[in-house]
């Protein structure tokens, strides 16, 4: 993996921190957004981990052009904040989910594994958050929301149901009780809402149901 922070005193904890663990190896650090590009052409990691403020070039510009990428590495970001607007954008741009830089050393490392397995890390709870965070914007803009109704619009109508069941938070169990239908099917669901939809995970599936105004209009009496 690699690690991407301007503060050499906090690169220096991940190391110790990750670099413990048997199963994870750290292949390069870069103090800026700028180097990122080249390091993933030499290094070649499964996962980044991203500081979002940086003074020359940030996380955010960052993780879009390596999302930009046919083989983009999984991206978490490193930041002290739960849920304002640069983490959304991350997340918009593809990022698997985030850590806080005060979450215990053992659960960053628990986060990195599970975003190289192919899991996000963001917990149902978090996602609500978000989609609150979300829900207080002004709202996305005419461009956005036609953009979104556009591609939601791919969807079959058992499709669009996960979609929404997603974007309010729900974890796998729950939609498929609220559907009436096995766990396994909701995964397949989701499986082919990504793939019909060119996401990389639930989060962003979450975040375009909100921008199409789908979790408006189950909201409507």
């Amino acid at each position: 993996m690699l690690l991407v922070d301007d503060d050499p005193l906090v690169r220096a904890g991940l190391s110790f921190m990750l670099g413990g663990a048997d199963d994870i190896e750290i292949v390069g650090e870069a103090a800026d957004g700028a180097e990122v590009s080249a390091l993933v052409d030499r290094t070649r990691p499964d996962v980044v981990l991203m500081d979002i403020r940086m003074p020359s070039v940030d996380g955010l510009t960052a993780t879009e052009t390596l999302r930009g990428r046919d083989d983009a590495p999984q991206i978490v970001v490193l930041t002290t904040f739960h849920a304002d607007d640069q983490v959304l954008r991350a997340l918009r741009a593809g990022a698997a989910g985030f850590v806080l830089k005060d979450t215990p050393p053992a659960e960053i490392v628990a986060a990195v594994r599970r975003v190289a397995a192919g899991d996000p890390v963001l917990s149902p709870a978090v996602t609500r958050q978000l989609m609150a965070h979300a829900a207080g914007d002004p709202g996305p803009g005419d461009g956005r929301r036609s953009r979104a109704r556009d591609r939601v619009a791919a969807l079959n109508d058992r499709e669009r149901e996960v979609a929404v069941a997603v974007g309010r938070g729900l974890a796998n169990a729950e939609i498929a009780a609220a559907l009436y239908m096995s766990v396994a099917t909701v995964k397949t669901h989701v499986s082919r809402i990504l793939a019909k939809l060119d996401l990389n995970n639930r989060v962003q599936i979450a975040l375009l149901a909100h921008d199409a105004g789908l979790l408006e209009e189950t909201d409507s009496p």
